[in-house]
């Protein structure tokens, strides 16, 4: 299993602080059944900036060290960056990393209330220079929980969307929860992953997840779910299926 989301670096940012908190991090994704990280560190969220040199240098090191430790789990180069308009500039300049350094697919935070108008010009101008523009935890943005059609507008233009195993398992609340399994419903989803911050509180919860994903949804989802994580660190086209509009049923006060 592949995890493309998780802040296991020490010291970078809300994640692990040390190398300590990193080795046990990695060791409870063993356990889970990853083989691979993506460690993707905030940048330019208004409280951290992580440059692509600081991280590669940072995954060398945490490399080694699980290396010597002996625990079968390998780190790869990343990074959740919130959108900014220079965003594209900064990853032709490797400020700006996308998932393994060389794949594309670049994850893109949005902010936690609201989708920056700029966000369709800067997603198309993306994809148009090579890039797969990946949005992370949509289910955790207000403004797409109240209007889920701007969601399907941005994926049937080619965007991609990762979602948060804890999320899909109903940890973050229901309404959440809720909203995860309607965008696995209309394939407005395309990865899920741990967004892992530490072992306590936001741990990695990955095998759960895919269990939940078989008895839910069936073998072949939870299988596409995983391949696309493979495909995408290798810079493959990944699975995609047609999206649908989630259709808001004012009288009843859901989604559908």
């Amino acid at each position: 299993m592949i995890d493309i989301h998780s802040h296991i670096l020490p010291g970078l940012d809300d994640g692990a602080k040390t190398v300590t908190e990193s080795i046990v991090m990695a060791q409870e994704a063993a356990e889970e059944g990853i083989t691979k990280i993506v460690a993707t560190p905030h940048h330019n969220n208004g409280t951290y900036n992580n440059f692509g040199n600081d991280i590669a240098q940072a995954v060398t090191a945490l490399n080694g060290q699980l290396e010597k430790e002996n625990i079968p789990v390998e780190v790869l180069e990343g990074q959740e960056t919130r959108i900014y308009g220079d965003l594209l500039n900064d990853l032709e300049n490797d400020k700006v990393l996308s998932l393994n350094r060389t794949s594309g697919y670049v994850l893109v935070e949005l902010p936690s209330l609201q989708v920056p108008k700029y966000t369709t010009q800067l997603l198309f101008d993306m994809q148009i220079a090579g890039y797969k523009p990946v949005i992370v935890h949509p289910e955790r943005n207000q403004e797409l929980l109240e209007n889920p059609d701007k969601l399907y507008r941005i994926v049937k233009n080619g965007g991609l969307t990762q979602i948060t195993a804890a999320n899909l398992l109903g940890l973050r609340g229901k309404k959440i929860q809720r909203f995860t399994n309607q965008l696995i419903d209309a394939n407005l989803t395309h990865f899920i992953a741990s967004d892992a911050h530490g072992v306590k509180n936001r741990s990695f919860h990955m095998r759960e997840a895919f269990t939940y994903i078989k008895k839910t949804y069936g073998n072949a989802t939870a299988f596409n779910f995983m391949e696309n994580s493979d495909l995408a660190i290798t810079g493959q086209t990944i699975n995609i299926e047609p999206p649908e509009r989630i259709v808001y049923r004012k009288k009843w006060g859901i989604f559908r």
